[in-house]
């Protein structure tokens, strides 16, 4: 759906996203700490999909496998997770979103108005088309 949006707004939007790993999830910060060692080999969003796929298997034996299997290197990989090189992003993240109230994942924000939950296409049309209204854009 967010490659919809992307596709159909263009240039007027962008996405910006932002690691929330809820506390009740023990094995999910590293989780996110993993997406974002993929990154820097520029497989951000194909581990990401992995973590989605195949969640809650977040043992660190799981998270290098999956970057095995997007052809990261190993080593590299370990070393970034192991590390804790992205653990402060992470966390900072997740002290924004505390502090812009969000208590649940998925939650977006659209020029400031919150979109909660699982929301449907047409839910998110109509706040962009809203924003860019205000704007001037529509």
């Amino acid at each position: 759906m967010l490659d919809r949006i992307l596709k159909e707004y263009g240039r007027d939007v962008r996405l910006v996203f932002k690691d929330f790993p809820l506390e009740f999830h023990t094995r999910a910060h590293p989780a996110h700490q993993a997406a974002r060692c993929a990154g820097t080999f520029n497989k951000y969003w194909p581990y990401h999909d992995r973590l989605f796929q195949d969640q809650p298997q977040f043992a660190r034996a799981d998270l290098l496998r999956y970057a095995r299997d997007l052809g990261i290197p190993s080593d590299a990989f370990a070393q970034c997770l192991d590390g804790g090189r992205f653990r402060s992003l992470v966390e900072a993240d997740v002290k924004q979103g505390q502090e812009l109230g969000v208590s649940g994942t998925p939650t977006f924000f659209i020029n400031g108005v919150p979109l909660v939950g699982a929301a449907p296409y047409e839910a998110f049309k109509e706040v962009i088309e809203e924003a860019l209204r205000e704007a001037g854009k529509r």
